[in-house]
């Protein structure tokens, strides 16, 4: 074989697996597509409920954590830096 034909193979066989690859993408993109159009269908969407705390009160919000959640989170930093030496 010479050199050219070895070129013209090596392409011909790059430009195959490169179409392989687009094709199969292609496909994995219409299932995903497929599968969400028949999640929609066959499962009902239902709004999360709403709680008691999303709906506001007559009270600011405090931007400052309480002592408890304070002292959880010192106690934690502790003991990493402990086991960390």
């Amino acid at each position: 074989m010479t050199p050219s034909e070895l070129l013209l193979e090596g392409v011909e066989l790059m430009l195959f697996g490169m179409g392989f690859v687009f094709v199969f993408l292609l496909l994995l993109v219409v299932a995903v597509r497929l599968m969400s159009r028949l999640i929609d269908v066959f499962v009902p969407h239902t709004p999360a409920p709403v709680t008691s705390s999303a709906v506001p009160s007559g009270k600011p919000v405090s931007q400052e954590p309480d002592a408890e959640l304070l002292a959880a989170i010192q106690s934690a930093i502790h003991q990493h830096r402990a086991r960390r030496g």
